[in-house]
């Protein structure tokens, strides 16, 4: 039995299966966890509903690689750490001087709206009320983003991630969750692990006391920080690195698997 008195956990590659589901052996942990349960991920709030609805009851959630941290039960933002417009206007330049190819895109509103170049690939039917392409380049940074994103097709991702990083090093906290060439960009010092430390604190959580669950790099901050860390099987090699245990894969209910254990469920 572990002494924990709280569960951190990423949601895409580590709660939930490849095909977005929660299965019948994770929500009946879920149902019988005896200690809090938070959600921290790169996800923006408008993505947190596919999972709402899937569990036995919301929790709260650390969005934005912990840009935003979000009260589903009376739908309030609790806290926002965004780009401001100066940080962005400056950020981007460096990233269009620097990478000729790259595409932008921008969570806004507290997540709760996309904009994206035309050169962004769009993988979803654009809904414009909340996700738009932008009309005016200037438009990328007329406003505070919770997360600036940037993608490139000519480049590998881990090569991607670490070109970015070299760019924006000092200027912005860069990470990222993804199998192609995105990264992801926030304002300097914002981690799930700071999202997820300013939570325990108002809440009266200490780190020691918090056992975290994550699969890529943006959760390595939050893995280091909390008391114990369990990587996924399917975890990138950076994360099983940090990690102080590694578990099983999402695709067989690692977290699940882990709780009933470590919980006596």
């Amino acid at each position: 039995m572990h002494p924990f008195r709280l569960v951190a956990t990423d949601i895409d590659g580590t709660l939930i299966h490849d095909d977005g589901s929660l299965s019948p052996g994770t929500l009946e942990v879920l149902h019988a966890l005896p200690v809090p349960l938070v959600l921290v991920t790169g996800r923006p709030v408008r993505w947190l509903r596919q999972l709402y609805d899937q569990m036995p009851e919301p929790v709260p959630a650390v969005c934005a690689n912990g840009a935003v941290v979000y009260d589903p039960v009376t739908d309030t933002v609790l806290r926002t750490d965004p780009l401001s417009v100066e940080i962005l206007l400056d950020v981007t330049k460096r990233l269009r001087d620097s990478v000729p190819d790259i595409a932008l895109a921008v969570e806004v509103e507290d997540g709760r709206q996309f904009w994206y170049e035309e050169a962004w690939p769009v993988r979803w039917e654009a809904d414009n009320d909340v996700v738009r392409v932008l009309a005016a380049p200037e438009e990328l940074t007329s406003v505070p983003a919770v997360k600036l994103l940037a993608r490139s097709a000519n480049h590998e991702p881990d090569a991607f991630y670490e070109l970015i990083s070299g760019i924006l090093a000092g200027f912005a906290e860069t990470t990222h969750s993804s199998k192609s060439a995105l990264v992801e960009i926030s304002a300097a010092g914002v981690t799930k692990a700071a999202g997820l430390a300013w939570l325990c604190e108002r809440d009266g959580f200490a780190a020691n006391e918090v056992l975290a669950f994550g699969d890529m790099p943006n959760d390595i901050p939050m893995l280091t920080w909390a008391g114990h860390s369990v990587a996924m099987g399917n975890a990138h090699p950076a994360v099983r690195a940090v990690a102080d245990e590694i578990g099983r894969t999402n695709d067989e209910d690692g977290v699940a698997v882990y709780l009933r254990q470590a919980f006596g469920l």
